[in-house]
C-alpha cells in the first residue's frame, strides 16, 4: 500500500477543485467582472460630467500641493512658457515628436533650451540629473476622484522624464478624464492588454520620517504643474 505525500494530497485537491473546462473558467470570470462593474456603478451613481470631473481633478491635485491650471488648447503653450521663464528654468526635457511637445518648444523664450531623450540613459545620466530643470509629459488619462495622472511611457517619453527633473509639467485633456480607476480600466479596455509600464502620479514626490516631518522631492519631482486642457484639439 502506497501512502500519499502531503504534496500529492495537496495537488490532488487542487485538481479536483479546478474548473472542468476553459469555458467554465471564462464564464466565472465574466460573472465576477459583472459583479465588480455593478458594485462600482452603484457607488458612482450617475456618470459625472466632464466639467464635474475637471473640478474634482483640480481639487484633488491642489490638495496634494500640485499647481493646476485649466485652459484651452490654444493658450496652454504660452502659459507654460511664461511660467517656466518666471521660475528660472534653463533646460526643459520634452518629446518634440509629440504635437504637444513641438507646440511648447515653439512657445519657449530663447533663454530656455530644450532637451530630448534621444540617447541611452547611461550616456548622459550626470547631465540629466545635474542640469535639466524640468520635464514635460502628456498623460494618457486622468482619474478625477483621486487627482491621478496616468502616464504611459514610451521611447520618446520614458518614465525618467517624469521622475528625475525637479519640476514635472504634465498635460492632460479633459476629454481623457475618468471618474476613477475602475472606470479608466473599463473605458480603456485594460483587460485586453496594458502597456508594460504605467506611471500614476497624484502629486509631487513627498515622504515623511518617523518624526512626521514632510519633505518634498526626496524620491522624485518636488514640484508638479498640471495643465488640464478643456477642449480636445491638440496644439500644433
Amino acid at each position: 500500500m502506497t501512502t500519499m505525500s502531503a504534496r500529492e494530497r495537496m495537488i490532488g485537491r487542487l485538481r479536483a477543485a479546478a474548473p472542468a473546462s476553459g469555458a467554465t473558467l471564462s464564464g466565472d470570470t465574466q460573472k465576477l467582472d459583472r459583479r465588480i462593474d455593478d458594485h462600482f456603478d452603484s457607488r458612482r451613481g450617475q456618470a459625472p460630467s466632464i466639467d464635474a470631473m475637471v473640478a474634482s481633478m483640480q481639487a484633488a491635485l491642489t490638495a496634494s500641493h500640485a499647481d493646476v491650471i485649466c485652459t484651452d488648447a490654444a493658450s496652454w503653450p504660452a502659459w507654460v512658457a511664461r511660467r517656466l521663464a518666471d521660475e528660472g528654468v534653463r533646460r526643459l526635457l520634452l518629446d518634440r515628436d509629440r504635437p504637444e511637445g513641438a507646440a511648447l518648444a515653439r512657445a519657449l523664450p530663447s533663454s530656455i533650451d530644450t532637451v530630448t531623450f534621444d540617447r541611452p540613459l547611461e550616456a548622459w545620466k550626470a547631465e540629466l540629473f545635474d542640469t535639466v530643470d524640468a520635464g514635460f509629459t502628456v498623460a494618457r488619462s486622468g482619474l478625477a476622484a483621486t487627482g491621478t495622472l496616468v502616464l504611459a511611457p514610451d521611447a520618446g517619453s520614458p518614465r525618467t522624464m517624469s521622475l528625475v527633473p525637479p519640476t514635472h509639467i504634465a498635460l492632460v485633456y479633459a476629454s481623457a478624464l475618468h471618474p476613477d480607476l475602475h472606470a479608466a480600466a473599463r473605458a480603456e479596455r485594460w483587460l485586453d492588454g496594458m502597456p508594460t509600464n504605467l506611471v500614476m502620479v497624484s502629486g509631487p514626490s513627498k515622504t515623511s520620517d518617523i518624526q512626521q516631518t514632510l519633505a518634498y522631492g526626496a524620491h522624485g519631482p518636488r514640484r508638479l504643474w498640471v495643465v488640464i486642457v478643456t477642449d480636445g484639439e491638440a496644439a500644433r
